[in-house]
């Protein structure tokens, strides 16, 4: 009858050795999304207002707005 030698476990060092592995993990995850929404969303984000005020007239807007009453200290041009 032959038994196996099952060999002890890894106790000491143990969290610190999962919690070097899983920060190092945690800290490539979160800079890589951040990275990923910087480019994603507000890059696209400063495009569409840059877009919008080259072609935006505000004075067109205001008379546009005092013509529909939305002031109440502006008459409507008549």
């Amino acid at each position: 009858m032959s038994s196996a030698v099952i060999a002890k476990p890894a106790m000491r060092g143990l969290l610190a050795k999962h919690l070097r592995f899983h920060l190092a993990v945690a800290f490539i995850l979160a800079f890589s999304v951040a990275g990923a929404f910087k480019f994603i969303v507000t890059d696209s984000r400063k495009r569409a207002y840059a877009d919008f005020y080259k072609k935006y007239d505000a004075m067109k807007a205001f008379e546009a707005m005092r013509d529909a009453g939305v002031f109440e200290s502006v008459k409507p041009k008549k």
